[in-house]
């Protein structure tokens, strides 16, 4: 059975290439935005201490370009955050709330290793410590 020159055409053609274009996400530059406002920095002062044009942060906050792995290190050093927190990946702190130290959470599993007798003598002295101050 022959095939048709149409058939054979027709399963050549070449599919129409889409228009290639690097989208970042939204929840990232709406955090961006957060983190830079909350420290009271501009587009400008944030672009400045990046190392990038003051354009460059307005496409990352709008999600039209993608942070990559170097700036998201540097934001997350100047803002003092972790990247989970940035890429959205963990729940943000609220004002003021502080995020334990590993050595306060090593601290507090050495406890719950203790006798129940124990944990509550120290959690009186840890409160008696605390009014003192």
């Amino acid at each position: 059975m022959r095939r048709k020159n149409s058939d054979i055409i027709g399963s050549m053609a070449r599919p129409r290439k889409a228009k290639l274009r690097v989208r970042g996400d939204k929840g990232i530059g709406e955090r961006l935005t957060r983190f830079r406002q909350a420290r009271g920095l501009s587009q400008a002062e944030l672009a400045d201490k990046l190392g990038v044009d003051q354009s460059d942060i307005s496409n990352f906050e709008r999600g039209v370009y993608r942070l990559n792995d170097g700036l998201i290190v540097q934001i997350c050093k100047l803002f003092r955050i972790r990247a989970d927190e940035l890429l959205g990946l963990a729940a943000l702190k609220q004002d003021g709330e502080v995020t334990p130290s590993r050595r306060i959470l090593r601290k507090l599993q050495e406890i719950e290793r203790l006798p129940k007798r124990d944990q509550l003598a120290l959690f009186r002295f840890i409160d008696r410590a605390l009014r003192a101050e």
